[in-house]
């Protein structure tokens, strides 16, 4: 092996413990650290994301990964270091673009917008909150115009959650879902008394929802030696290397199954983190290809394994020991229709399977307006509680539960929403191959099996990290592009048995 890449991996390295150490910093600060500490934290996490980008994009870097690249004759057309290198040089192209006095005002501004708008969402205070997203958006166009975009500011914020992905590609594929999302709603809409989910309301102690939750995530294989579970306002997944992944929900006494799928969706993530090539560890090929893929793990067990009918088949009976009073008496047919009830709602994290991504589509859409100039920050309430009206036919009755309910545009993710979407749409893609490889799956799946799911899935997409760009993945693994197709025909299929509707 050449002694450029050697000195190039050595040094990327280095770098990226320095935004693994960041990492831990934006967990502590989410789950631990007293709201009196968000200024000095806002202070650590800028000064080492500055340390990163400055050592990133020094010439020592720029010189290293071009001799490196100097060698590639040494190595293999489909080997880890030609995919390390092409890696290697398209982060770095993205990152000397940008001024690292950007970097650490974005990282400082996000850091001490995440707790402005803790407190707002639970003030529900969006005047306060405001100021803060309007500053974030303008950074966020500092940074899209330092990137460079074809067509759409959108495009250089999207594609650092989707490579190759962008908004003429988005549109098109949005309108397809809205086509065939909006009629079906109103077809179950229509025959919303097939399905009662009120018993799912009933109390039920905090301290037994987390020991069953932990049950369930150590059966389908979370390793709590690599992993941990915690609480936090907003349920989210950080690594900081694959033997140290970490999890969090939050528990509601009056709707059980909010934790225990925050749960199966967060350890969709983590696997992910969890089971990349060893070798991979501490090199630009560790960690998810894509937000898209990242989130078509977590959906995957959330909803294609944890809301089936197979799934309960198995678990059910022990839910009914541990909470017996509340559902002893309810049978499993009442319970699994009550946990895919289908009706338009506030709260994203808690929307059903078909109407998801509606609430998707709108915040595309408004990320969009917002970033163009076409709606103000002050207008945005409205127009967001307008669209809510449009696509789901509620409005929201205060800003809580309207435009406050995410974190995503106080942390600076802008652009990274329709990676749910994405996701949604090729979990169901690697489902229907792993059922082409798995004859017996749901069969495994109803004795509480999981280990031939888990393993396909490492095999096929956790083990490869990055090296595979997103589309060259996805055609791998199920031998053609993203497509909406067979996601389509899963929504049409599980909630026309549901609800008996053909449309």
């Amino acid at each position: 092996m050449g002694k450029s890449y050697d000195a190039l991996k050595t040094r990327l390295g280095e770098i990226q413990s320095i935004g693994q150490a960041g990492a831990v910093l934006g967990w502590d600060q989410r789950v631990y650290m007293p709201p009196k500490g968000a200024e000095a934290r806002a202070r650590q996490s800028s000064i080492l994301a500055k340390l990163g980008h400055e050592m990133f994009v020094s010439p020592v870097t720029r010189d290293l990964l071009a001799a490196a690249e100097g060698e590639k004759a040494e190595f293999a057309e489909d080997s880890d270091e030609l995919a390390m290198l092409r890696v290697a040089r398209r982060d770095f192209d993205k990152s000397t673009k940008v001024p690292t006095s950007l970097i650490v005002e974005m990282t400082e501004v996000c850091t001490l917008g995440e707790e402005v708008w803790t407190k707002a969402r639970r003030d529900n205070d969006y005047k306060t909150f405001a100021p803060w997203l309007d500053r974030i958006l303008g950074l966020k166009r500092q940074y899209a115009k330092a990137i460079g975009y074809q067509k759409r500011m959108y495009d250089a914020l999207l594609d650092d959650f989707e490579e190759g992905m962008t908004a003429d590609l988005l549109d098109p594929l949005f309108e397809s879902l809205k086509s065939v999302t909006i009629p079906l709603v109103a077809a179950i809409v229509a025959r919303a008394g097939r399905v009662d989910d009120d018993f799912l309301g009933q109390e039920c102690e905090e301290r037994l929802q987390e020991e069953f939750g932990r049950r369930v995530l150590k059966e389908c294989g979370y390793d709590f030696a690599r992993g941990r579970l915690d609480r936090a306002a907003h349920p989210f997944c950080t690594h900081f290397s694959i033997n140290d992944v970490r999890i969090t929900t939050r528990y509601n006494r009056t709707w059980m199954t909010e934790s225990l799928f925050g749960c199966l969706h967060e350890m969709g993530h983590a696997f992910y983190e969890m089971n990349g090539k060893p070798e991979y560890e501490g090199t630009v090929l560790s960690g998810g290809v894509s937000l898209g893929v990242h989130e078509s793990q977590s959906r995957l067990w959330e909803n294609l394994v944890g809301r089936s009918r197979v799934f309960w088949e198995h678990y059910y009976p022990e839910l009914q020991k541990v909470f017996a009073q509340q559902f002893r008496r309810i049978e499993l047919e009442a319970f699994y229709r009550a946990i895919n009830r289908v009706t338009p709602s506030l709260i994203r994290t808690e929307a059903d399977e078909v109407t998801y991504n509606l609430h998707i589509i709108l915040r595309y859409e408004m990320e969009n307006e917002l970033l163009e100039g076409k709606l103000s920050v002050a207008d945005a309430p409205a127009a967001w509680n307008a669209k809510m009206k449009g696509y789901l036919g509620i409005v929201p009755p205060n800003d809580a539960d309207g435009i406050l309910q995410d974190i995503h545009w106080s942390g600076g993710g802008i652009g990274y929403f329709p990676t749910y979407t994405l996701g949604n749409i090729l979990g169901v893609q690697w489902m229907e191959k792993a059922r082409e490889a798995l004859p017996s799956l749901d069969q495994e799946l109803r004795a509480g099996k999981f280990t031939g799911l888990y393993e396909w899935l490492r095999k096929n997409i956790h083990q490869h990290g990055r090296k595979y760009p997103p589309g060259e993945l996805v055609r791998r693994v199920t031998g053609r592009p993203l497509t909406i197709e067979p996601y389509v025909n899963y929504l049409r299929k599980k909630f026309g048995e549901i609800y008996g509707v053909t449309a």
